[in-house]
């Protein structure tokens, strides 16, 4: 089977193309340009793979491009987005192009040059502030950020292709993602980097709650979502059903490095108030039921996992994360 992973080179679409190639499938990977031609995270997998890995340099904003991806491919996995909450303030217009034009321009390929199954992958930012928690798949959406904003236009869009042409779309919203390969802004991270170097944590603010979810199981309910029959028209949450403080977080951090964390509190971290998500708590039960998938790896190991490999890594100056 050939597979098309948009977004391929970044942090979880990495995982995702080596668990594709694990499986036995072909892979078309679809890295944004540069003159570089790097293929970001899939630079090690690209040495060892050969034939059965095959790299499309472009852009989502051109349609062209995307049409070229997606021909030949019998499952397309959507990921490729601007993703930086704190950047899409400053540049919304980006989002709006990238994630909602980028996001029509992979449906429009898939209805033009058929495929078995699209899987476009959302977040879970799309709920906003909880207003009841476990969220489930029913829970009004709310966006509170540009970016929030694009992905909810991206999923309706996709929604109205299955409604509407009947292309087999899958929602998939999985809630925080951590892992190796993820930038250093996120916020585990971030902790983790810091606590590696000393015990000072520099973070915004400590109180929102998150359900976090390790990158292997994320893949997983990408992977479980590509082959159920009963998936298609349907949007389904990725989560763990247990949520976490960001105090709580370092706290638990600075136990899996051996460290007791003093945490600094810094002003220029912080969201715009209105624009803070407060909690985020996934109500999974759906993607049990429909696919068959639950989470296996819990936050400890994650992240002591996590930690392992920034241990390894040639880690940046002090200050890049920041």
């Amino acid at each position: 089977m050939k597979v098309l992973v948009t977004g391929a080179g970044g942090f979880i679409g990495s995982h995702l193309v080596e668990a594709l190639l694990a499986a036995g499938a072909t892979v078309r990977a679809f890295v944004r340009y540069s003159s570089q031609r790097s293929p970001g995270n899939l630079a090690a997998v690209a040495a060892r793979e050969g034939e059965r890995l095959e790299f499309c340099y472009g852009d989502l904003r051109d349609a062209t491009a995307v049409e070229r991806a997606v021909a030949g491919c019998r499952v397309v996995f959507h990921l490729g987005a601007l993703i930086s909450i704190p950047y899409s303030y400053q540049n919304p217009e980006a989002y709006l192009e990238t994630n909602l034009r980028g996001t029509f321009h992979v449906l429009e390929a898939c209805r033009k040059s058929p495929v078995d199954r699209l899987i476009i992958v959302s977040t879970s930012e799309v709920y906003g502030s909880a207003r009841y928690v476990p969220i489930d798949e029913d829970h009004p959406l709310k966006a509170q950020s540009p970016y929030a904003a694009s992905k909810i236009a991206a999923e309706k869009l996709g929604e109205s292709y299955w409604r509407s042409f009947g292309l087999p779309v899958v929602i998939l919203r999985p809630f925080n993602t951590y892992g190796p390969r993820q930038s250093l802004r996120a916020v585990i991270p971030q902790v983790l980097v810091q606590l590696l170097r000393g015990p000072e944590v520099r973070l915004g603010n400590l109180t929102p709650r998150r359900d976090f979810l390790y990158v292997h199981d994320t893949v997983a309910g990408f992977m479980a979502a590509a082959i159920c029959p009963t998936a298609v028209g349907e949007t389904i949450n990725l989560g763990t059903g247990r949520d976490i403080s960001v105090a709580e977080l370092v706290e638990l951090a600075g136990e899996v490095v051996g460290r007791r964390p003093r945490i600094v509190k810094e002003e220029e971290r912080m969201r715009p108030p209105t624009s803070e998500v407060t909690r985020l708590l996934a109500d999974a039960r759906k993607a049990a039921r429909v696919l068959g998938w639950r989470p296996q790896v819990d936050l400890r190991e994650g992240l002591r996992l996590t930690a392992a490999w920034l241990a390894g890594c040639h880690l940046p100056e002090e200050g890049y994360w920041i």
